[in-house]
């Protein structure tokens, strides 16, 4: 045990926390096949397995395209086990991204960072609306990255008008005196580097950050550090911790959809 690990264990707090994955995996499969021809599945975007991206499309003329980036602490799932997470954007009129990308130990965090960047470029030049960003825990800290001018092309990241981090890890130092650093291989040079709360504040994007009452004090904590850092609201959500705070992706109605669909 590292002095920290507690502070950042989710699912020993959660009840029922190894039931989550499963439900996750069987509600996106079953989305997928219920959207049919819609569901656009392992469109590449570079040239390892897991550089790939599903697109929904939406039912007409899409409104623009939400971008979802999961999370798992930079080292587990996949872009398939969250494809349900798309209905609420869809129902509001927009298309929906979802890569996948290396993990760690295979990848370094600033790596990962590169291949998000790099989805993000390839689904923006096959679109023309606007981009929302939305990711969660390790995905809330790739999609603020987004927001770096030195990582994307200045013509993407003009597109992108809103970004949803939620529960995002924002400063990952922390992360230095946990016993997953032994697969994160981050030393401080690189946490520091890719901390989102070391970043300027946006100026292209409207930003709002999402994070569970129930959380664990470290996530609030995160999260309210890069509120601050940033400038920018946060939305406490009453009731919600770390593995149920994306519900409300689904709902076209939720306050997190219609932040960023513009609704």
């Amino acid at each position: 045990m590292k002095p920290l690990d507690d502070a950042y264990a989710n699912a020993a707090y959660i009840e029922g926390a190894e039931a989550y994955p499963p439900r996750w995996a069987q509600a996106a499969a079953r989305f997928r096949d219920d959207l049919g021809a819609r569901a656009e599945v392992g469109l590449s975007y570079g040239l390892g397995e897991r550089q790939v991206f599903d697109f929904f499309n939406a039912s007409g003329v899409s409104r623009g395209t939400l971008i979802f980036v999961h999370g798992g602490y930079w080292k587990a799932f996949d872009r398939s086990s969250w494809s349900h997470l798309a209905a609420g954007a869809l129902k509001a009129g927009w298309s929906v991204a979802m890569p996948s990308y290396d993990l760690c130990p295979d990848a370094r965090i600033a790596e990962i960072t590169t291949q998000i960047a790099a989805a993000v470029t390839r689904i923006a030049d096959r679109t023309f609306e606007p981009i929302a960003l939305a990711g969660h825990s390790a995905g809330g800290h790739l999609v603020s990255r987004m927001m770096d001018p030195l990582i994307l092309p200045e013509p993407v990241r003009r597109r992108i008008a809103r970004i949803a981090p939620i529960s995002p890890v924002a400063d990952l130092l922390p992360l230095l005196e946990t016993s997953m650093n032994d697969m994160l291989r981050l030393d401080a040079q690189e946490a520091e580097a890719e901390s989102p709360t070391n970043m300027s504040r946006p100026q292209e994007a409207e930003v709002k950050i999402w994070v569970g009452e129930d959380e664990r004090p470290a996530f609030l904590e995160q999260a309210d550090a890069l509120a601050r850092a940033w400038g920018v609201r946060q939305v406490i959500v009453p009731g919600k911790h770390h593995f149920d705070v994306i519900d409300a992706l689904e709902n076209a109605d939720s306050d997190l959809v219609t932040f960023l669909t513009g609704q």
